[in-house]
């Protein structure tokens, strides 16, 4: 066995014996992303608390806020997708979803067919208004044992980790220049 995949905690330096508390892992990089991965878990599990008690999915939830920060303006499908925080293979479900409830409505561009835009209802609005205190009390139950200068740093931290990762590309649905510029373009769904 090499050491790259020797246990850790069996290794021994200058007599010092085995490490106790260290798990194995090929290497730091991967035990910091396993460890971001059970945390996110963790966190994810008392989110999903929340989201069910109102039948939304994270990425439902989501949407919705993206839609409302750009109300009364409306977005393109793509550019919704390109923003939200976890990629959605499938937007256009997720959007079908929340527009059976009547949390969004969509409409083709009269200049464009091939672009739907999509907006938030005002029971839509009504919703994530209604969900705000129980979302706060989440974020809290999750990370509020956390310092504010603790929470800074990690935030910092998780950026630096994500931004080589981050693609440009408007094409693979991430966010490029060409998603963010649509936002500027108002459009308005007529009542």
């Amino acid at each position: 066995m090499s050491d790259m995949h020797k246990d850790p905690s069996s290794a021994s330096t200058s007599g010092s014996g085995p490490q106790p508390g260290r798990q194995k892992f090929d290497s730091l990089e991967q035990e910091a992303y396993l460890n971001l991965w059970r945390t996110f878990d963790r966190l994810k599990a008392i989110e999903e608390q929340v989201f069910a008690a109102v039948e939304l999915s994270a990425q439902q939830y989501n949407a919705l806020r993206l839609l409302n920060e750009a109300a009364p303006r409306t977005l393109p499908t793509l550019s919704v997708s390109a923003r939200l925080v976890s990629r959605a293979p499938d937007i256009t479900r997720l959007l079908d979803r929340l527009e059976s409830r009547g949390l969004v409505q969509r409409q083709r561009r009269a200049d464009n067919r091939r672009v739907v835009q999509v907006g938030i209802t005002p029971a839509g609005a009504a919703l994530l208004e209604e969900m705000q205190l129980a979302v706060e009390a989440c974020g809290r139950r999750q990370l509020g044992h956390l310092s504010p200068d603790r929470l800074e740093s990690l935030v910092a931290l998780l950026k630096e980790a994500r931004a080589p990762h981050e693609s440009r590309d408007p094409a693979d649905g991430s966010g490029g220049p060409a998603a963010r510029a649509e936002l500027s373009t108002p459009v308005l769904i007529p009542s």
